[in-house]
């Protein structure tokens, strides 16, 4: 509930402004408006590198209720710009919990605004589009806040990845192991890592622009495209290294941009959403088993349904049920294959897991 007398506004670029009170950092803070549908795993959520450079609405009318833990991430600080909430709540009731939600955002220096109606804020995105947006505890100038949000770049084409990409490669897993996986980092999850280390493979991250010889070097039996932030159409760099690790006819799955990746190597252009898909209840089709699952996404960017489908030698596995986009590919006569999804799914149902299990099935029996 709101705990805070310091005023906050929020300033989208359309010109719509809400008013509530501060939470968190005070300060000012500019990014790309979105909203998360999930109810829980709001921790896991700030940390997730795919949100770098945007603001976050959670539509859940209380977020902060259980704490947060250490444990708790998918990268070592919290990646969201901001975040927007009908009830942040200071006080919490898990006894495991390290501290509140309140402090948590302080010591990361996010600026956070609550007392917002966020089901009438996310009704409006969906209708109108993601834009940009600012949010202030410093001043409630409207006029101030319009000429710096109007200095804030739009998403459409902003390159993020190499921003939030690890600076030195480093492992995990057991050396020993008989299946070597390179991580290209554009983003990584911490629980993408696990998922695979889990089933018995050594990993190894490389930052976004190691050169693929580079990578080589590890001896990898199969490659892993990450997830990540910002637009795929600028990073000529990534699209460059996935098409060299084509020709290298060993196992290779992407996640999320991995996905978009995959695609734009392929010749099949990517676009700006609407308003994208975030949060942990998605239903999609999986198209080879005619199973349906329930999936967690996190993406403002798609894949060409229409290249796609006259792409003769790619092939469409997973449809989402909701909008019939396009939710996982896979590369004829290759042993390359991704989703748009999140299969790791922290937070969120674990219905897609077996996608962890197919890639590394697929890099023993090309490894045999």
């Amino acid at each position: 509930m709101p705990n805070s007398s310091i005023p906050a506004v929020l300033l989208l670029a359309d010109g719509t402004v809400h008013h509530g009170q501060a939470f968190g950092a005070i300060g000012t803070t500019t990014g790309e408006i979105c909203f998360n549908t999930g109810m829980t795993g709001y921790q896991e959520v700030f940390t997730d590198p795919s949100y770098f450079g945007q603001i976050l609405i959670m539509n859940s009318a209380h977020i902060g209720n259980y704490g947060v833990k250490d444990g708790d991430v998918e990268s070592d600080s919290v990646k969201i710009n901001g975040l927007i909430g009908r009830n942040l709540e200071d006080q919490y009731s898990r006894k495991m919990a390290n501290g509140s939600l309140n402090e948590y955002l302080k010591t990361n220096k996010v600026v956070s605004i609550e007392g917002v109606d966020t089901r009438a804020l996310v009704a409006q995105i969906r209708t109108k589009g993601a834009m940009n947006c600012i949010i202030s505890s410093e001043t409630t100038d409207i006029e101030v806040l319009k000429k710096k949000l109007a200095e804030t770049p739009n998403m459409d084409g902003l390159e993020l990845a190499s921003k939030v990409s690890t600076v030195s490669s480093y492992e995990l897993g057991d050396a020993a192991s008989g299946l070597r996986i390179a991580v290209m980092d554009y983003g990584v999850k911490k629980n993408i890592l696990q998922c695979m280390v889990d089933r018995g493979a050594h990993v190894k991250v490389f930052p976004a622009k190691t050169p693929l010889e580079e990578v080589k070097k590890f001896q990898p039996d199969g490659y892993f495209i990450s997830n990540g932030p910002g637009d795929p159409a600028p990073m000529d760099y990534a699209v460059a290294t996935v098409k060299q690790i084509l020709k290298e006819e060993k196992p290779l799955f992407g996640i999320c941009l991995g996905h978009q990746l995959l695609a734009l190597a392929n010749d099949i252009p990517t676009f700006k959403m609407h308003h994208g898909h975030r949060g942990l209840n998605h239903p999609v089709k999986n198209l080879i088993s005619g199973r349906s699952e329930i999936t967690t996404q996190n993406h403002g960017f798609g894949v060409d349904p229409e290249a796609v489908k006259k792409a003769e030698h790619i092939e469409i596995t997973h449809l989402n049920l909701n909008d019939q986009s396009i939710e996982g590919i896979r590369v004829k006569g290759k042993p390359a294959f991704s989703v748009q999804y999140h299969p790791e799914a922290t937070p969120g149902p674990h219905d897609s897991r077996y996608l962890f299990d197919e890639f590394l099935e697929l890099v023993k029996a090309h490894k045999n």
